[in-house]
């Protein structure tokens, strides 16, 4: 039987984490795992060697192949997001997707994917740095920035960087079963499957000062998140009416005034899993949920991972900030 061919494609200036990803998980061999496991190859688009960033030169390998051979495409990363890809590289997705071949793209080479067409009308994701502007730029695609990856057909898509990782660990346990895929999961010292999506690196957003009123209704609010607060309670702190409010909130903040306090709320219960040992119920409490189990839900909802889950991942880190410092 001969092995599945995944081919990447690079061209100069790729960061060079998202390359080595594929690297590691397809091009090194591993036949205890799975026998045959895959033929990989770095192919250029353009002149070779390959520059990736920074100061990494990267030689093909198999010579001979070519992206036509590809069972597999492999798109690392975009060199910018802002910048159009190379017309070379977007044609070879283009061709490689019409002749039916599986697509892969790692963080923003989601962005070539789109400028050749393959995600017109699916469903996928990218880095949340740069949800925005894939959505801006190509409005057909339906952009989801709140997961770690996204399968629509035969088209993968994977958030930012280290979700690399995660993307091509799914391509293992769809072609070779959860067992093997959790297997090299252990080798390669990283879980098998996270819990959760972006969300929860990505922290809500601290409302801008783009109206004098908003500042001083903000501070306000800090200051009372543990109260019961509703939209009648700041409109009458703010001294106008409950649509007024709502409407001013639209236009600063492009949310709804109840919206924006379960964001405040959620910001200060992240606060607080992250730097303390609090017991949930008394976060829940002080970041004004109610109870443990309103926050659980609504902290899952924005965040897309359990608070328990959340302190675990981010409380160690801070510590080990503490023991660095």
């Amino acid at each position: 039987m001969r092995a599945h061919r995944v081919v990447m494609v690079v061209t100069d200036d790729m960061p060079i984490f998202e390359a080595a990803v594929p690297c590691q998980v397809f091009g090194v061999d591993r036949p205890h795992l799975a026998d045959p496991w895959y033929e990989f190859a770095a192919v250029p688009v353009g002149d070779a060697p390959v520059r990736l960033t920074p100061g990494f030169t990267l030689a093909p390998g198999r010579p001979g192949w070519d992206v036509a051979s590809a069972d597999t495409l492999v798109v690392p990363a975009c060199t910018n997001v802002h910048d159009d890809p190379p017309a070379a590289l977007v044609d070879v997705v283009r061709a490689a997707h019409r002749r039916g071949a599986r697509i892969l793209s790692i963080c923003s080479g989601a962005f070539v994917l789109a400028a050749a067409g393959v995600l017109d009308g699916r469903r996928a994701t990218t880095h949340w740095l740069h949800a925005d502007e894939l959505s801006r730029r190509h409005p057909a695609v339906r952009v989801d920035p709140s997961v770690l990856y996204v399968e629509d057909a035969n088209v993968i898509t994977s958030a930012g960087t280290v979700a690399g990782i995660d993307a091509c660990l799914h391509v293992v346990r769809v072609d070779h079963g959860a067992a093997v895929a959790a297997e090299l999961a252990r080798r390669l010292v990283t879980p098998p499957h996270r819990d959760g999506g972006q969300s929860q690196y990505h922290r809500p957003d601290a409302p801008a000062a783009r109206a004098d009123w908003l500042p001083t209704l903000v501070d306000w609010a800090g200051e009372h998140l543990h109260r019961p607060l509703s939209t009648a309670d700041l409109a009458a702190r703010a001294s106008v009416s409950v649509r007024t409010l709502e409407r001013r909130f639209a236009e600063a903040l492009g949310l709804s005034p109840l919206r924006w306090l379960l964001r405040q709320r959620v910001r200060r219960a992240q606060h607080f899993l992250e730097t303390s040992d609090r017991p949930i119920a008394w976060i829940a409490t002080t970041c004004g949920f109610g109870g443990p189990a309103s926050l659980r839900a609504h902290f899952a909802r924005v965040v897309g991972a359990s608070p328990t889950a959340y302190r675990r991942a981010f409380h160690e880190r801070v510590d080990a900030r503490r023991q660095a410092g």
